[in-house]
């Protein structure tokens, strides 16, 4: 059988530099550190990507392991394999760049929980990292790679130096790319259990799978949090081994972070013809590059406890692009209304009680199944 190598699990990356910094970054010294993943799909092999992106000083990896994944922070230990890089154990990353794993041959399934171990020699510095990882990651001091279970280790709730996961798939696997904002990155969602919108979309598909590349408090128009929607094109779609469709949730920040950043002060954001052109913009790229694309209404998120995040210019921006989207003009190839999925039927722009994440702006686990449901997989011809 011919394979190729093919995504299996993707984590968006964020600037730990940025002005904006709602999520905290860090870095480590003499450490290992152990963070899981989910494979969205499966293959006869696996190879991991590591990031450097927005790092300022190269990135010693004193060494890496890969492992089926126990409980907690612990693997098995019969699966404990050492990752090599173009034959080596140790690996230096250039400041901006990111590398590649040697294949490990290990065959893997969809659903399959693997935990990566990374012993990190010196001072990183501030890392790459991303806000909304798979699961609660761990870290104890000095090498520690091969240990069953990490005693009394540190715990963060942020991903680091992780960028992804491929598999080594039958030729011809097809894959949607989910991105956007925390809608599709999982905020809210339960850690450890894939229950952000794209994972539990995958449980509906019985062909191909779709790997998460959001951002949580990502724009479309502006850089921070994490580069703007239009500017991650290129890495975060277009380099995805396998993509062929991608799946957009976006606009939410670009409405209302504005307010909220300058609250108690107005702010502007964009009108909604220039939100309208950047969505257009962003469908044109894509579709250029021969993908699917399908896009999504904007969520509710009226009465958000976020001081500032809700104003009447923002809900009328909203109202207004979301019509457009729902008419026959816009420049998608279709179109899931996240929307109605999960607002409130008496206030609709509200998100509803039950799936309400506890702030008004993001949905819980049954709120990102609800979006779930409402995608039309038809559309996912994978």
């Amino acid at each position: 059988m011919t394979t190729t190598w093919t995504a299996a699990h993707r984590a968006a990356a964020i600037n730990p530099n940025e002005n904006l910094a709602p999520f905290e970054s860090r870095g480590f010294t003499d450490q290992t550190v152990r963070q899981s993943l989910r494979l969205a799909g499966g293959g006869e092999a696996v190879r991991i990507h590591l990031t450097n992106r927005y790092g300022t000083t190269p990135l010693d990896i004193g060494g890496a392991h890969l492992a089926l994944r126990t409980k907690g922070s612990g693997i098995d230990p019969g699966s404990d394999t050492p990752l090599r890089f173009s034959g080596t154990p140790t690996v230096t990353i250039p400041a901006g760049e990111e590398t590649i794993s040697d294949p490990v041959e290990l065959p893997v399934s969809a659903g399959e929980e693997l935990t990566l171990s990374l012993y990190l020699p010196g001072d990183t510095g501030p890392t790459t990292f991303n806000a909304i990882p798979y699961d609660t990651g761990h870290a104890v001091p000095g090498n520690q790679l091969s240990a069953a279970v990490l005693e009394d280790p540190e715990e963060f709730a942020t991903g680091h130096l992780l960028a992804g996961a491929d598999v080594l798939a039958p030729a011809g696997t097809r894959i949607a790319v989910a991105f956007g904002d925390s809608w599709i990155e999982g905020a809210a969602t339960t850690p450890g259990t894939d229950n952000s919108f794209p994972g539990q979309l995958n449980r509906r598909l019985t062909r191909g799978w779709t790997v998460n590349a959001g951002i949580s408090g990502n724009r479309l128009l502006t850089d921070e949090i994490g580069e703007h929607l239009l500017a991650r094109i290129d890495h975060d779609v277009l380099a995805v081994p396998g993509v062929s469709h991608v799946i957009i949730h976006i606009g939410l920040n670009d409405l209302g972070l504005p307010g909220h950043f300058a609250h108690p002060e107005p702010a502007e954001g964009p009108t909604a013809a220039e939100f309208k052109a950047g969505l257009t913009t962003l469908a044109d790229r894509l579709h250029t590059a021969g993908l699917t694309v399908i896009g999504s209404t904007i969520g509710p998120y009226k009465g958000t406890v976020h001081d500032g995040y809700d104003t009447p210019r923002g809900q009328a921006v909203r109202a207004e692009v979301n019509a457009w989207l729902l008419g026959d003009d816009h420049p998608f190839d279709g179109i899931v209304d996240v929307a109605a999925a999960v607002a409130d039927p008496d206030q609709p722009d509200r998100i509803r009680d039950e799936f309400n994440g506890g702030d008004g702006l993001h949905v819980n686990d049954a709120g990102a199944k609800a979006i779930a449901d409402a995608v039309d997989v038809t559309l996912l011809d994978l």
